[in-house]
């Protein structure tokens, strides 16, 4: 892992090296002041001070003083500051007028400055850093050639040699304003640069990459990439965890059920996007809303909870288990199964639910049922298993799997000519009744059939009325259709043994037209006894008398009554008695798990208790086992229809 490094450290760090630069630069040009000082200005000092002594040592000679009464003057100055000393060096061309002085002469001859300045050059030595020796060579002037009239103007006469410690070196102010002015400038631009530089490279290019990653996560939308910065602070290693934790809560949110754990629709959708071979079934808890609206729908929260818990041990493992929405769930198997094996497992997967109780304040316990779609292979897979799920719920069966009836009544569904359709049909003859058999529960013995709407579509399939008979309320075809099937099964039954049930509606009754029409049939084909009419309805009786006239006047020509998917709409026990009622059909919904369901067995038992005292016979539909169709015959249905004794067929054997 490499090093990190922190906000505060690179603010240390800046500092740090701004200060070393600049004492850096600050020492060197201190330096170069300390020389350009001695070079320039302890120059220009050191040249004022020859000429201040040559002045006073001319005006001296010209007042006719002795080399005694010189040399004194020198002595004089040299007391002046004892670190300064003063000497004064005669050229030979001095000496041959005036005399020699052995002093003198030594020096010519053994110093090379004093040698240099008697040919003209000023000499300006630093003896180790601290100490100044200046040789001001003395030229003669007009006025010097009345004396030293062995002398040309511009000949050197002498070398006067200024000798003094550099911290008595005084320094220009100006220089010294220069400096600072300067070196504030330079300070300025090392700091700005500095920061620029590691700002730049740890704050500013490192929050851009921050920024850009953010950028490109969002506009991607994609919850499962997280913030990667290669940057070495530990700030924005602080910000990417919290922002990673942030994307981490998010993600859960976004692809979890928050009530019950599971993965949720979103999830799923993406999982399908994938293009996998899977089943898919979708679990739909029946009639959840009555749970909440009686226990309230906090005690619905803790049932949903359990009834996920319930499911993921039950399912396979490693499978996935997903919460679409309120009371719905779906099961996605990569496992590989055929389709048979798919079946048996979610027999028993119903069955098992069925068998479940659930607590529900530690006294009392509910028990559920559950609907389920299926669809498998690799595409539409969630949209199937909804169109399968729907139909099962309509047709009141435990499940369905997908499959091309479905998919072309869904075509239908979404297809805006679908009346012209219907009407096709219709002038084509291709409304049909098929016959579903009803037997005596305890013998098993055929007694009489149900006549079921179809309409065949162009490829010879049926298909089923829950996908067109409540367009065909809405475009006023509905009535036709009851007409058509009254027709054909008086028909088909005229020369047959057996009893037929045909389903009219509460709309049929109270439309005139259709009454008399009904009244008509029984009458002109006689086989009255034969005819039992369903009477179905979703919406409840808002004429009573009118329902109980009809009754009464089918029941004259030996037709009888039976009330269709008891338990629901009217069909209660205040309406049972005071309509003459020959048969009661107990709800689907109740009997497709009365094997397991106790609740089931007890509402059945009650209505089997309720019309035996009545004179009413039962008859239980959506026998779809044995299982189901020994509990019905335990519990003394009298009658009992469904796909264990048969499926519905357009012939009767």
């Amino acid at each position: 892992m490499s090093h990190k490094t922190t906000y505060t450290k690179i603010a240390a760090k800046i500092i740090f090296m701004t200060m070393v630069v600049t004492l850096f630069f600050g020492f060197f040009y201190s330096e170069y002041m300390k020389k350009d000082a001695i070079s320039k200005l302890a120059h220009q000092d050191a040249k004022k001070t020859s000429a201040l002594v040559f002045e006073t040592l001319y005006s001296a000679m010209q007042r006719g003083w002795t080399k005694e009464d010189l040399r004194e003057i020198i002595n004089r100055l040299n007391r002046v500051d004892k670190n300064m000393k003063v000497n004064v060096y005669r050229s030979e061309i001095v000496a041959n007028r005036f005399g020699e002085i052995a002093n003198d002469k030594r020096a010519r001859e053994s110093n090379a400055d004093i040698a240099r300045a008697l040919k003209g050059s000023e000499v300006l030595n630093i003896s180790e850093g601290n100490f100044i020796e200046y040789y001001y060579p003395v030229t003669a002037k007009e006025n010097c050639l009345k004396c030293h009239t062995n002398a040309r103007a511009g000949d050197v006469l002498g070398v006067i040699d200024v000798s003094y410690p550099i911290e008595d070196l005084k320094v220009s102010l100006n220089e010294m304003i220069n400096f600072f002015i300067l070196f504030i400038i330079v300070f300025s631009l090392i700091i700005y640069t500095a920061i620029f530089i590691e700002l730049n490279q740890y704050l500013i290019k490192p929050i851009k990459n921050f920024a850009n990653v953010i950028k490109n996560i969002t506009s991607s939308q994609d919850m499962k990439k997280r913030v990667e910065v290669n940057d070495n602070i530990e700030e924005i290693d602080s910000i990417k965890d919290v922002f990673n934790s942030m994307l981490d809560s998010i993600e859960h949110q976004f692809y979890f059920d928050s009530l019950t754990g599971l993965e949720n629709r979103r999830k799923l959708t993406e999982k399908l996007e994938e293009g996998e071979s899977a089943f898919l079934m979708i679990i739909n808890i029946d009639s959840f809303q009555e749970i909440n609206d009686l226990y309230g729908d906090e005690t619905g929260d803790v049932i949903l909870k359990e009834f996920a818990l319930f499911l993921k041990e039950i399912m396979p493992e490693k499978e996935g288990l997903y919460r679409l929405h309120s009371d719905e769930f779906a099961h996605f198997c990569t496992r590989g199964m055929d389709l048979h094996d798919f079946k048996l497992f979610v027999s028993v997967l119903c069955e098992k639910i069925s068998k479940k109780s659930f607590n529900i304040d530690g006294k009392s316990e509910v028990s559920l049922s559950a609907t389920i779609g299926i669809s498998y292979g690799t595409d539409s897979l969630l949209a199937n298993a909804d169109v399968a799920l729907k139909l099962a719920k309509k047709s009141k069966k435990n499940f369905l799997i997908y499959d091309e009836t479905m998919s072309m009544a869904k075509e239908y569904e979404k297809n805006f000519d679908w009346t012209k359709r219907l009407k096709k049909a219709i002038e084509e003859d291709r409304i049909v009744p098929v016959f579903q058999p009803i037997v005596e529960t305890k013998t098993g013995t055929i007694v009489k059939y149900e006549a079921l709407i179809r309409m065949v579509d162009d490829k010879g399939l049926y298909i089923s009325p829950i996908h067109f008979l409540e367009l065909a309320k809405k475009n006023k075809l509905y009535h036709q259709l009851t007409k058509i099937m009254l027709d054909k099964t008086f028909k088909i039954f005229e020369n047959l043994p057996y009893i037929v049930s045909v389903n009219i509606s509460v709309e049929d009754i109270l439309n005139k037209e259709m009454y008399q029409f009904i009244l008509a049939k029984l009458k002109d084909s006689g086989i009255g006894k034969k005819i039992v009419f369903e009477i179905i309805e979703s919406e409840g009786i808002e004429n009573f008398s009118l329902i109980l006239e009809f009754i009464e006047s089918v029941k004259y020509y030996g037709a009888k009554i039976s009330i269709d998917d008891f338990g629901t709409g009217y069909s209660n026990f205040e309406y049972l008695m005071k309509l003459k009622v020959d048969y009661i059909k107990i709800d689907g919904s109740m009997i497709k798990n009365i094997d397991t369901d106790q609740n089931s067995q007890m509402i059945t038992k009650t209505i089997v208790n309720f019309a035996n005292n009545m004179k009413i016979k039962t008859v239980a539909e959506f026998v779809h086992s044995k299982n189901v169709a020994d509990k019905v015959k335990e519990l003394g249905v009298d009658y009992s229809q469904g796909y264990y004794f048969g499926a519905p067929k357009a012939t009767i054997v």
